[in-house]
């Protein structure tokens, strides 16, 4: 067995590395610092493909795999993980629902556009009421003439306010839970989309995360994507892919933090038992590492892969946070220093442990694949 990645993919990650490392790096601590959403990287990843990765050629993106796309989140995040972030989301549950899930029509219109980076896709699924237990979300699609009037309100959104369309998720029938879920694409301009409160969080500071307000907004029926009733399943298949750019993103995070803290200790007095420290922090994220690629191998050779990739989400975010609250005990008291690179990775990476599905809810899943129940 082969663990290298293959020439095409490294040439991939080489350039999304000068990228990463050219431009969002430049200007992670100040997105950081001012809560600022990173117009310079977004664009600059526009500019390069790195929004239609996962979108086919005849769509006007990269046609590359899930690999590719955990490489880009990868090198992107070691740079700033709010730029990975906002990439990942439109990238995997804002626009890949539309691709499997769309149909001929709503691929050519909307896929091109989200490739392009003249709209940026979100995710719209949570609600005050149904966090981990989304088959209980209460925003409604009442049908009128041949569309839908849809009102709710959707929290924790990520790129809220930035995004130019929304993959809205709201109960359609009299169905209990899940069979009543539909999915429906929003465009951002539609008359009754509303944006509400923008949080201010402990980390991803640069990606804008808050409250989508739906108002009697008219959705006419092209616009849902798949049948009624089938919208839990879209959600869940755009979770299962999400959760592997989450354990890209954690990798990034990862790694920045071990270079960081290698840097610092070759550049002053250390004890072995430092070094140790650090063998071991490189030795998780490598096990790490492994597990993310073969969630995403899976995923891009069209085998089942929701178990992997709630293994490399749960394994990768909680190694992770590990490793970053490591790296800032390696740097004492230059670490705890607001501002420093170590105190950012700490507070990024928390999130990570929460979102596309919280931890615990990764343990539910692996059980459950587990048990075959």
């Amino acid at each position: 067995m082969d663990f290298s990645l293959p020439p095409q993919h490294a040439s991939f990650r080489d350039s999304v590395r000068e990228l990463a490392q050219g431009v969002a790096l430049v200007f992670a601590a100040e997105v950081d610092r001012d809560h600022r959403f990173p117009d310079e990287s977004v664009r600059a990843a526009a500019e390069s493909g790195l929004l239609g990765v996962l979108i086919p050629r005849e769509y006007g993106g990269a046609g590359l795999d899930a690999l590719a796309f955990t490489v880009c989140i990868d090198e992107l995040a070691r740079a700033c993980a709010s730029t990975s972030v906002i990439v990942d989301v439109h990238t995997s549950v804002g626009s890949e629902p539309i691709l499997l899930f769309g149909t001929d029509e709503q691929k050519k219109r909307w896929l091109p556009r989200l490739a392009s980076g003249e709209l940026l896709g979100a995710f719209a699924l949570t609600e005050p009421a149904a966090g981990s237990d989304a088959a209980s979300l209460q925003t409604s699609a009442r049908r009128k003439g041949d569309g839908y009037v849809l009102n709710g309100t959707k929290v924790f959104i990520t790129n809220i306010g930035r995004a130019g369309l929304y993959i809205v998720f709201a109960r359609t029938g009299p169905g209990e839970r899940a069979a009543g879920v539909s999915a429906f694409i929003v465009p951002a301009e539609s008359p009754g989309v509303k944006v509400g409160q923008v949080f201010k969080k402990m980390g991803l500071n640069g990606s804008p995360t808050g409250e989508l307000v739906l108002e009697d907004v008219v959705v006419p029926r092209a616009n849902r994507l798949g049948g009624e009733g089938e919208g839990f399943t879209v959600a869940m298949r755009a979770l299962d892919s999400g959760r592997i750019g989450i354990s890209g993103q954690a990798l990034g995070i990862g790694f920045a933090a071990v270079d960081e803290a290698t840097a610092l200790l070759k550049s002053r007095t250390r004890g072995q038992g430092e070094e140790f420290w650090l063998a071991d922090m490189a030795t998780r994220l490598e096990s790490a590492r492994m597990l993310a690629y073969h969630a995403a191998w899976l995923c891009s050779s069209g085998r089942p892969f929701t178990l992997a990739a709630s293994m490399a989400k749960l394994h990768c975010t909680d190694t992770t946070m590990q490793v970053a609250l490591d790296a800032l005990q390696l740097a004492g008291d230059e670490g705890v220093l607001a501002g420093s690179p170590f105190e950012r990775h700490v507070r990024d990476a928390k999130a990570l442990q929460i979102y596309e599905g919280s931890n615990q809810v990764q343990r539910v899943v692996i059980a459950r694949e587990v048990m075959q129940v």
